[in-house]
């Protein structure tokens, strides 16, 4: 008897300890702040402007396109000029009043880094 009642005594003490660490008493630091939201701004992305690094804003989402480039049907001197910008408008005309195919909706998911911030 005097067994079980150690066993019982000892294994609900080691619970309220793991309760107790897992609430924070058993840490002096400080608790961790809340990550500041998701996503790049403009700011981050005009950064990002070159052909070996080529990111671009549209309809609020941040792509990095620099491995696309070689791969886009046109020659890369069409896309480049949007590299590092908002290029939202360009995307949805291809900058002679057409839309991209509903293809190239798909492939934007591939290259999506973020939202946008503002």
């Amino acid at each position: 008897m005097m067994t079980r009642l150690l066993f019982l005594a000892s294994t609900a003490s080691f619970w309220i300890a793991v309760a107790w660490l897992w609430v924070g008493g058993g840490s002096d630091r400080p608790a961790p702040a809340l990550s500041a939201a998701p996503g790049h701004t403009l700011a981050e992305v005009a950064k990002h402007n070159r052909p070996e690094d080529c990111w671009m804003a549209i309809r609020g989402q941040v792509y990095d396109f620099t491995t696309y480039l070689p791969q886009h049907p046109t020659p890369p001197q069409v896309i480049l000029p949007s590299c590092g910008t908002d290029a939202t408008r360009a995307y949805e005309t291809k900058n002679v009043g057409r839309a991209h195919s509903p293809y190239a909706d798909t492939l934007l998911a591939k290259y999506r880094l973020g939202p946008l911030k503002p």
